[in-house]
């Protein structure tokens, strides 16, 4: 059985109990993390950035832009938060967020989208999309180069943007510059090898991913929900893809690698070895964390030519 590495599972073992996921916790579940995120205000602290809200005309998507006091001609981040399509917010990443826009001077939005399973499939993508196209078409105002827009997020973030990718190419929409797909959740059949392994072990086991799918996809099927089902994946942006090696998510993610390889997408592949779900922000200080990070930025640096 695959280990965890000591200083991730010494970070997991400090971390408090809860009920399990399902429709009788959602809701004590989704106050919960809310409670728990930080304020752009709090995110931001005392650096030389800005924030605002903007609700997309037409829509339910709100979406909040930060960015650099003097930003122009930057590079466009724009962020998707995770929560197994069930949970969380646009406030779920700012950390994250905030320390990218500090390092790379991008101009980042971050999008509430509806959750099933209250709204199942397709509203999670067609939210995300909508707040896509309004950052795209809004590059001028908000100082940044759409030639240079990367969509990125984790888990169920990760999925939703690997959905967005798919769904700009057939539309015509967008042009991407990358897609950064932290431990993606992006294959519903729940029943590989990896699955099996660490049904119960980690933050993010086989029962509450079932939960998710079943809440978003509700007898549906669509690549753009779930993209290890597409058959065409040519002509997407350059990828980059996380896991760790002790999660669910693994194989899939790995076999998504290797079709986009097939396919002829430029692909870079990191499987961190003892890593487990959300390591990165169970155990910030760890090595295998330096090293995600690291490399992280290293894929951006040469997406966004500042290699």
């Amino acid at each position: 059985m695959t280990a965890f590495d000591p200083e991730l599972a010494a970070a997991l073992e400090g971390l408090p109990s809860g009920p399990p996921l399902g429709t009788a916790s959602l809701v004590d579940i989704r106050r919960a993390l809310a409670e728990g995120n930080l304020t752009c205000a709090e995110a931001i602290g005392d650096r030389d950035l800005v924030w605002e809200d903007h609700e997309i005309p037409g829509t339910e998507v709100v979406v909040t832009v930060v960015k650099p006091t003097d930003a122009k001609d930057a590079p466009g981040f724009y962020n998707i938060h995770g929560g197994g399509m069930v949970l969380d917010d646009r406030f779920a990443d700012l950390p994250r967020m905030v320390a990218l826009v500090e390092e790379f001077g991008f101009v980042a939005v971050t999008v509430d989208y509806r959750l099933a399973p209250e709204h199942p499939h397709p509203a999670p993508i067609e939210d995300c999309y909508a707040g896509l196209t309004w950052m795209a078409e809004h590059a001028s105002e908000l100082g940044f180069d759409p030639a240079r827009l990367i969509v990125g997020g984790g888990s169920a973030g990760g999925g939703l943007s690997a959905g967005i990718a798919l769904l700009a190419r057939d539309r015509g929409g967008p042009a991407l510059a990358g897609q950064l797909l932290l431990c993606p959740m992006i294959d519903s059949r729940n029943d590989s090898v990896s699955t099996v392994e660490f049904a119960e072990r980690g933050v993010w086991g086989r029962a509450a991913n079932e939960f998710g799918w079943r809440s978003l996809l509700k007898g549906q099927t669509s690549p753009y929900a779930v993209p290890a089902t597409a058959t065409d994946l040519a002509g997407l942006p350059p990828a980059f893809i996380e896991v760790g090696a002790a999660e669910i998510f693994r194989d899939e993610d790995v076999d998504y690698a290797r079709r986009l390889w097939q396919a002829g997408v430029p692909t870079e592949l990191h499987v961190w070895a003892g890593a487990y779900h959300g390591f990165d922000r169970i155990a910030p200080d760890s090595e295998v964390t330096r090293a995600a990070l690291a490399a992280r930025a290293s894929w951006l640096r040469r997406i966004i030519g500042r290699a």
